[in-house]
C-alpha cells in the first residue's frame, strides 16, 4: 500500500467526520458505544443500521434510545422510499441525533430483498431523491455510507457519476467503504474481506469532489494507517480494528484531533463500566449484554487471555453482577504481580 507522507496532515479545522466508528450489526449497540465512547470523547460514533420499518411499525424506543454521552452520534438507516426516510430522519432529529446516515453498502440477502443497502448503488436517482426528502425534514446532516461499485460496475467513472448525482439531492458527505460489493455469490463477510481494496480510487473521489467530505472506510487496522489516510481524506472509519482491538481508541483524540485530554487507564474503564454495569442489571440487564463488547480490552496485553475467559465464563450466567467484571480485572492485574486498582 503507497501512502503519502503525513506532512500535509492539517489540525487546525479537524472535519466532525475525522475519526468515526463503523456501524456494524450486532455489535455496535448502545452498550459497544458506551465503553467506546470512555475511550475517545471526539469520535464519531455510529450506530447499528435500522430500517425504516422497524422504525415506523416497531419499537422507536428500544432502536432509537442511546446514552446522552454518546454524542457525537449518527443514526444509520436501511430503506429506499424516501417519504419513509423522511420520517425516520424526524424521529431521529427530534432525539437529538447528530446525523442520519443513509445505508447504500451493505451486501446482505435481507437488504436485496428490500432493495435497500447496497443494491441503491445502481439507483442514483433514488438515492438522491432519497437524500433530498430527509434534507427538507431535518436540519441535521444526511449522510450516504457506500461502497465504490457493485457488480456490473467496474469503472471509476461510474462511481463519480454516483456521487455526483446523489450530491444533487444535497448530501455534502460520502462514507466510502474502498470494496466493490458482489450481490450474488459472496456472504456479508465474505464482501468485507474478498473484494480487493482499492484505496486509490476514494483519493481520486475526493480529488474530483473537493468540496464534499470524503471518508474512507475498509481494511484500516490502525492509527499509524489513519494519519497516512488523512493525507488524502477528510476522515476516516474504523470497524473491525476499533472493535477487535478497542484501546486503539483511546490514542484517537490526542493523535487525530490534537487534544491534551488527561490519559485515561484501562482499569478506569473498568471502575467505570462496572458502575453502568450496576445501573443495568437492576433495569433488568444481564451483564454478558455490555462485557461482550469488551472482551478485547486487554488484546496484547500480559493477562489479557485470563481476563477473556473469565469474562466468556461467567458473565452469561444469570446472577452474573459487575463483581465478575472486577474479578476479570483482577487477573489482569495479579498477572503483573500487583493489587487491583479497583475497591
Amino acid at each position: 500500500m503507497n501512502l503519502a507522507p503525513l506532512d500535509r496532515v492539517n489540525l487546525t479545522e479537524p472535519s466532525p467526520w475525522r475519526f468515526c466508528t463503523a456501524p456494524c450489526m450486532d455489535w455496535t449497540d448502545r452498550h459497544c458505544r458506551h465503553f467506546w465512547r470512555q475511550l475517545t470523547q471526539r469520535s464519531r460514533l455510529y450506530t447499528e443500521m435500522v430500517t425504516t420499518g422497524a422504525l415506523l411499525h416497531g419499537d422507536v424506543d428500544r432502536h432509537l434510545d442511546y446514552g446522552s454521552a454518546e454524542h457525537p452520534l449518527a443514526l444509520q438507516l436501511g430503506g429506499a422510499n424516501p417519504q419513509d426516510l423522511a420520517q425516520c430522519a424526524k424521529l431521529a432529529a427530534a432525539r437529538h441525533y447528530d446525523e442520519v446516515n443513509l445505508n447504500c453498502g451493505c451486501p446482505s440477502d435481507r437488504v436485496q430483498n428490500g432493495r435497500f443497502g447496497a443494491c441503491l448503488m445502481a439507483e442514483p436517482e433514488l438515492v438522491r431523491d432519497c437524500v433530498a426528502a430527509m434534507r427538507e425534514a431535518v436540519e441535521i446532516p444526511v449522510t450516504v455510507k457506500q461502497r465504490i461499485g457493485i457488480d456490473h460496475q467496474e469503472s471509476f467513472d461510474e462511481l463519480c457519476d454516483f456521487v455526483g448525482i446523489v450530491a444533487e439531492g444535497g448530501c455534502n458527505v460520502f462514507i466510502v467503504h474502498a470494496r466493490k460489493a458482489w450481490l450474488e455469490g459472496l456472504s456479508p463477510k465474505q464482501n468485507r474481506e474478498i473484494p480487493p481494496l482499492n484505496y486509490a480510487w476514494v483519493y481520486a473521489l475526493k480529488k474530483q469532489f473537493p468540496h464534499l467530505t470524503i471518508v474512507l472506510n475498509g481494511g484500516i487496522q490502525s492509527l499509524d494507517e489513519c494519519e497516512a489516510h488523512l493525507t488524502e481524506v477528510d476522515g476516516v472509519m474504523l470497524g473491525r480494528a476499533a472493535y477487535q482491538t478497542p484501546w486503539l481508541l483511546s490514542s484517537v483524540d490526542s493523535r487525530l484531533f490534537g487534544a491534551k485530554d488527561p490519559a485515561i487507564s484501562r482499569e478506569a474503564v473498568i471502575a467505570e463500566l462496572s458502575e453502568y454495569v450496576d445501573a443495568y442489571l437492576k433495569n433488568g440487564g444481564r451483564l454478558n449484554h455490555v462485557t461482550r463488547h469488551i472482551l478485547g480490552l486487554f488484546h496484547q496485553q500480559p493477562g489479557g487471555r485470563l481476563f477473556r475467559r473469565a469474562l466468556s465464563e461467567q458473565a452469561h450466567l444469570s446472577d452474573a453482577d459487575s463483581g465478575v467484571l472486577l474479578a476479570a480485572l483482577a487477573e489482569v492485574t495479579q498477572r503483573h504481580g500487583k493489587e487491583s486498582v479497583v475497591e
